[in-house]
């Protein structure tokens, strides 16, 4: 108990590699937790992209939460005043960070060549975490020499939004490196305005603050919850997630069901809120079709994981979904 206390007290300075959709979102949420944030991408204009994104959503989050105009304003001031930008990943993690957070697009290598640079440059206790969400950690640290402080954060999308983190642990991530991964984000679960954790240990309360040392009550924490796989493919979502897409496109390709069919079934019958072919046009059917591959390639006897025409064809003639205007239905004349 005190030893993880200790492990979060230290994360005081994030840096969040990539500032987009998923990247900007992550230090959103750190930088409204009171963690200082750099926010780094070697593009001026996606930095620039991401504050503005980070400014808006803030914006909106302020009108909800506050009735007094004054309070909004001092709350997304202070939050923004939290987050730096930098096109120097290097330079910003070798000045001093305590975790880094990688967001970057779905590339092993470029994620390995990422991470070797920062391994060399960062302090000996800087931990680093990937938020991807379909390629292995294990293979990402395999680039690295500190790989006992590598994990992986694997947050949803819209982040703010979102309450659930997968925090994954390889066969050589430390207990230590664990327990902050998993503890970090016990402070995205807290109410804006304070930023307390309330720990129950029997009947004994511990209540700390990540604002200062100092032991003050706090009401109930609410937001994310962590939840805890190994280094498996698609950790325990998309490992879920993904076969049953694929699944619903083969039922469609045999001429089982039509789409609307599936979608409204799946609704209706499983009570889900939306369904497979809404879900895979919202995702993007490159993005599944990319996890498919990757997985395809690495497990190619199992037969979840394979391919399937239905998708790839549409991604080959560029229907990607809600992105590209049209997928398995039709968004081209929604706004």
């Amino acid at each position: 108990m005190h030893a993880t206390v200790r492990c979060l007290a230290a994360v005081q300075h994030i840096t969040v590699l990539g500032a987009g959709l998923m990247g900007s979102g992550i230090a959103q949420v750190a930088a409204a937790t009171n963690h200082k944030v750099a926010l780094v991408d070697n593009s001026a204009d996606a930095l620039d992209a991401g504050l503005k994104r980070i400014e808006n959503s803030l914006v909106r989050v302020s009108k909800k939460k506050f009735q007094d105009e004054e309070e909004a304003q001092n709350f997304v001031a202070t939050t923004m005043g939290n987050i730096e930008k930098s096109t120097d990943a290097v330079g910003t993690v070798g000045n001093g960070t305590d975790l880094v957070i990688e967001a970057i697009k779905e590339d092993l290598e470029l994620k390995r060549k990422i991470f070797k640079s920062l391994d060399e440059a960062a302090p000996p206790h800087t931990l680093f975490a990937s938020n991807t969400s379909s390629l292995s950690i294990g293979k990402i640290a395999e680039a690295i020499t500190r790989r006992d402080k590598m994990g992986g954060l694997h947050f949803f999308n819209p982040v703010p939004v979102m309450k659930l983190v997968e925090v994954i642990r390889t066969l050589e991530t430390s207990d230590d490196t664990f327990a902050t991964l998993k503890g970090i984000w016990i402070f995205s679960q807290q109410n804006l305005e304070m930023l307390q954790v309330k720990w129950a240990d029997s009947l004994n309360f511990l209540f700390m603050s990540p604002i200062n040392s100092t032991e003050t009550a706090f009401g109930e924490a609410v937001g994310k919850t962590t939840v805890v796989c190994k280094d498996t493919p698609g950790f325990i979502v998309n490992r879920l997630l993904v076969p049953y897409l694929l699944e619903a496109a083969r039922m469609v390709e045999r001429g089982d069901a039509t789409v609307e069919d599936i979608d409204t079934a799946m609704k209706l019958g499983a009570g889900y809120p939306m369904g497979p072919f809404q879900l895979l046009d919202y995702v993007g059917l490159d993005t599944t079709s990319f996890i498919t591959h990757g997985w395809a390639r690495d497990y190619p006897n199992v037969d979840l994981f394979k391919p399937v025409s239905e998708i790839e064809d549409k991604v080959a003639s560029g229907e990607l979904g809600v992105k590209s205007g049209k997928g398995f239905y039709d968004y081209s004349n929604k706004k």
